[in-house]
């Protein structure tokens, strides 16, 4: 595989982290506070690392228009994702979420470019999202949350409204499809990843400064909320972002978001191991087909050598 694909497959590792991490934090903490903090202290290292590149794209009017739409995304995606898994589990939270953006992305490709999607990428995609299905309907038991509570069947640990889980993971699939997209247009106009993720994801932070003002407060009073938010914003945001702006040269975000799939299934790995979420029989063989659709995925993605750089002009 090509080393941007490998780039993306690391970002989705640390995004995998991303709810396990957030589950240890203290239940005084909002899932809005933790999501404008990973992003928004995230987002501002991201643009002081690429400021001079960063403030290029932003003076380009062609990559300016499509990095403030993007930050829309980065605004809506952050409060979406971890009030979803808030709401329905950490496992069922970044299926749903992560799991639905290769349908949206196909929409805005679509919707802007009037692409189409090989027959190939429609199967494997929709391999994976029968995976998504799967894991979503199969339910995750956890354990009791009082001494001697009998299994609790609902979504997750924490997870208080399923429903409104999946449908706050639905948006977040947009707004990560969304910002997905709309970054590789800006890099398309003649600008490097970096300079792409450090203007985007820098105007998206001052977006969510606000945000994390009116909800921040209860970080500070804990030790153990301030480890999490630092982790959340320096490994999964910064780091994780790092890789995936450098994935993103060469690979449509259509196929990027579908790589990211990855994410859940490590998502689910550790809500196992650490969380104590149990996905049942069902949810299990979901994992499998998102795996499956994964690989069918790179597969269909080996093109002869030289044609990267091709490619990489034609899509950012």
């Amino acid at each position: 595989m090509p080393a941007a694909v490998w780039a993306i497959v690391a970002a989705c590792v640390l995004w995998g982290t991303t709810g396990t991490a957030a589950s240890i934090a203290p239940e005084t903490v909002s899932p809005l506070a933790i999501g404008a903090a990973t992003m928004g202290i995230g987002g501002l290292l991201l643009f002081a690392v690429n400021g001079p590149v960063a403030l290029r794209a932003l003076r380009d009017p062609a990559a300016r228009r499509w990095l403030a739409a993007g930050s829309l995304g980065v605004f809506v995606y952050p409060l979406a994702f971890y009030s979803s898994m808030d709401a329905a589990g950490v496992a069922i939270g970044n299926v749903v979420s992560l799991g639905t953006g290769p349908l949206f992305a196909a929409l805005w490709e679509w919707l802007f470019e009037r692409r189409g999607l090989s027959r190939r990428w429609a199967i494997s995609t929709g391999i994976a999202l029968a995976g998504v299905l799967l894991l979503g309907l199969g339910g995750v038991e956890r354990p009791g949350t009082s001494p001697g509570a009998g299994p609790d069947t609902s979504s997750g640990a924490g997870a208080s409204d399923p429903l409104a889980g999946i449908l706050l993971g639905l948006l977040a699939g947009a707004a990560y499809a969304w910002y997905t997209y709309a970054s590789t247009r800006a890099i398309a106009a003649g600008h490097p990843g970096r300079a792409a993720m450090g203007g985007m994801f820098g105007t998206g932070a001052v977006l969510l400064l606000p945000v994390l003002l009116l909800t921040g407060a209860p970080i500070l009073t804990s030790g153990t909320a301030i480890g999490v938010v630092t982790y959340l914003a320096v490994g999964p945001m910064f780091v994780a972002y790092l890789l995936f702006g450098y994935g993103l040269r060469a690979i449509r975000s259509s196929s990027a978001t579908t790589l990211t799939l990855l994410e859940p299934v490590v998502a689910t790995l550790l809500a196992v191991a650490v969380v104590g979420e149990r996905p049942g029989p069902v949810a299990w063989a979901g994992l499998a087909l998102i795996l499956i659709g994964i690989t069918v995925l790179v597969a269909a993605r080996r093109r002869p050598a030289g044609a990267l750089s091709q490619y990489h002009f034609d899509h950012g």
